[in-house]
């Protein structure tokens, strides 16, 4: 069975997946206080790691990291809308798809401040 949403292919089905990207990064700015916060962080910090690292790794690895959270609060921002769209009542089985995808976010953050610690750590026990 083919979907009426699905696209055809060619260079008008990269205009329009462009399209609804832009909208879920604007939708997620205007809904979803976690994102914003996230992608405050992320904007104070990416200078901070364009200035703390000393070799191209460590950027990428530093902004890499940013950019991870900034991807799975995302999706786990879609996964609450799905939930909420399905029922806004309680269900077991939608807390727990939430609380494992706020978990997903916990693990993500964690992850960049083990890889921001790390990075930092390496400087200091270097220039001791």
């Amino acid at each position: 069975m083919h979907s009426s949403y699905k696209s055809k292919g060619g260079p008008a089905r990269l205009i329009h997946a462009l399209r609804y990207s832009i909208q879920g990064l604007a939708a997620a700015f205007r809904h979803e206080a976690a994102f914003r916060q996230e992608l405050l962080l992320t904007v104070v910090l990416l200078p901070v790691a364009l200035w703390i690292s000393r070799t191209l790794l460590e950027a990428v690895l530093m902004i890499g990291a940013l950019v991870l959270v900034l991807i799975v609060e995302l999706l786990n921002s879609a996964l609450e809308a799905l939930a909420d769209t399905i029922t806004t009542e309680h269900h077991p089985m939608v807390g727990r798809a939430k609380d494992l995808g706020s978990a997903a976010v916990l693990l993500a953050l964690g992850l960049a401040a083990l890889i921001w610690l790390g990075v930092i750590g390496t400087h200091i026990s270097g220039s001791l």
